[in-house]
Formats: structure tokens, sequence, C-alpha cells
């Protein structure tokens, strides 16, 4: 069940839904997901079907940090839209119920690939899954926040002036050690931002952690059934997200960078990160983009930040999962490394 930190009040989370939540019927078995490190999840198994819940971590957490009521709020928005959501249930935010506000939400079998090589898939078959990857990214980036209501879901303003500020500042308030790589990174950052000499392309929904283990495939096709961990959603810069997918792709394969560095891609039936690029590009009826490296140095930084973040919740005895996320807060200087890398080379 992991963490005591994160022990859930079955009894008090089956009282709260009955009579709550339509069709429900108790009581109620709590699983916990061991992969995540934002907001803890778990599985709730009834006699009337199975759902997901997901509460903010318990603890003394950072400002605007593992907004549940976003995540709610932006899957409600989208489910009539064609980017697919799990189906938004009931949000609590009496915290008085399980110490925590929380969502409930519909439980969407499928798969999730947590490595991107796709070894379980025939070779022949890898390309579809990261078409339908593309296809899902760009329709997001295509949907109007206006007209899905979310027109107020991030305020206006350069977003990778104002994300890079935020994240440094979140970094420097979990910072445990110095590393000088992500330092330098944070300033040359700046110092662009303050040239302004970057694309600024538009504003749209923006997932903020886009890559392939946040989305749930069918089980028999090349099809995405549900978009996964809403945590860091907005709206802003459609390219940032972009640079989620590809950075995580520079990073070493296995269990740990989860990526494909060093991967003979053409052997394996993996699309270059090029080609991925220009297909979402062409997709979304785009120019050629210019100076990517600056959103994948962006990407890398922020990510690096939010690593920090879940080693000092490790460090601290808060975090979804403390040893994976003491493992995870390793990866900083490999993330700064990355996007020195990124601005030096694109």
């Amino acid at each position: 069940m992991g963490n005591e930190a994160h022990k859930l009040d079955s009894a008090a989370v089956d009282a709260y839904l009955a009579g709550r939540l339509s069709g429900y019927v108790g009581p109620l078995t709590a699983r916990k997901y061991t992969d995540g490190q934002s907001n803890p999840t778990y599985e709730l198994s009834t006699p009337g079907g199975t759902y997901v819940l997901r509460r903010k971590p318990s603890g003394v957490l950072l400002k605007t940090a593992h907004a549940v009521d976003r995540e709610f709020r932006i899957q409600s928005a989208l489910a009539e839209t064609d980017v697919p959501v799990a189906r938004m249930h009931l949000l609590c935010e009496d915290e008085g119920v399980i110490g925590s506000s929380f969502y409930v939400m519909q439980h969407v079998p499928g798969c999730i690939f947590f490595d991107p090589r796709l070894e379980a898939v025939p070779k022949a078959s890898r390309r579809g899954y990261f078409e339908e990857m593309c296809r899902v990214l760009a329709a997001l980036h295509a949907v109007s926040p206006e007209a899905v209501g979310l027109s107020d879901y991030g305020p206006p303003g350069d977003y990778i002036a104002r994300q890079t500020r935020r994240w440094t500042r979140q970094y420097k308030a979990t910072e445990t050690e110095t590393v000088t790589d992500m330092d330098r990174l944070a300033a040359l950052l700046d110092e662009r931002l303050q040239g302004g000499a970057y694309y600024s392309g538009d504003r749209t929904l923006v997932h903020g952690d886009f890559r392939i283990d946040n989305l749930i495939y069918s089980r028999t096709e090349q099809t995405v059934l549900a978009v996964l961990d809403w945590e860091l959603s907005t709206i802003g810069h459609p390219l940032a997200d972009l640079a989620s997918v590809i950075m995580q792709w520079r990073l070493p394969p296995g269990s740990e960078g989860r990526g494909l560095d060093g991967v003979d891609r053409s052997a394996q039936g993996l699309p270059e990160d090029e080609e991925f690029v220009a297909a979402y590009a062409e997709r979304r009826g785009l120019p050629p983009i210019k100076d990517f490296g600056f959103f994948l140095a962006f990407a890398f930084f922020r990510m690096a930040a939010v690593l920090q973040g879940v080693k000092k919740r490790a460090l601290d005895g808060n975090a979804s999962n403390p040893e994976r996320g003491l493992k995870m807060g390793e990866l900083v200087p490999l993330f700064a490394r990355k996007g020195l890398e990124a601005l030096e080379n694109g």
C-alpha cells in the first residue's frame, strides 16, 4: 500500500461517496498505484465497479502545487473534445474527509507503456503508437480554451518566462545541494528570455508533462483512451509540450530514464526526434519550427526542478513513493546537463 503518509481512509471515502456518486455501491477496497510521484493515486474496487481516486499529498506543500481541482476541471472540460480523457465523477475539496482534497474519476482499463522502446510491441506496429501520440498532442493544442470554458485557465503574458521564474523559485525552495549546471541553465534561460530571441508561437491549452507513460492505450488497438496526470496543465506555449516528448527520448533507456538515448531507432521501428517534430508541425499547419533547442532546454530545466521537489518530499517523508522519489532526485544533474546541451546543440 506504500508510504504510511499516504494511507487512504477507505471507510471515510466510502461514507463520502455513498449518496453523492451516482451508481456507487460500497464498500470499497483501495490499492495505491506506485508509479506516480505527484498526486497519490488509488484504484477503488467496489461491488458495483472500479474507480480511481487522486488526492493531494499530505504534509507542507509548495504554493499552487498538486492542484487536484485544476486536474478535475480541465479533464471535465475536455470530455466532449478529440482529446481522450477519463470521465470525471466527483471533486471533494473538504480536507476534513481524508486530510486533503481529492477527486474520483473513471477507471480506464488499458495499457501504459513506461518504456518508449515499446519492446512488447511488434516492431512493425511501433510507429503507429507514436503517430497516435502525435495526433492526441496536436488535438489538445487545437482546442479553443474559450470554447470549453477555460479562458481563465492560465494568466496572460509570456508562458515560458513565467514558468521559468516559477520553477526557479520552486527549485530554490527545495534545493538540497548545489548543482552548478542547474544554476547555469537557469541563468542562460533567463538571459535568452530577457533578449526575447525565441519563437513566440501561439497560446493553447498545454498538458505540462506530455509523454508516453502518461497515456493509456487500448490493449488491442493503437488508440489512446485517456491522457493522465494534468497537474501542470494551463494555458501556455504548445511547443513546451512538444519539447516534453523529445526531452524524455533524450534520456537513457531503462527503468529510470525511460528514454531512447543511444537506441538505434531506425532498426527498432521508432521515429527520430526530427520526424516527430515535423509530423506535429504538419498536423497543426505550422511552418518548420525554429529554435527548438530553447524549448527543449526549458523542458529539461522545468523537469529538473520538479524532480528536485520530488526528492525533497522524499527526504521529508511525504513523497508518494519515497524510495523511487530519491532515485528520481538523483537525475537532477543529468537533466541540467541535457538542458545545457539542448541550448548549445538544439
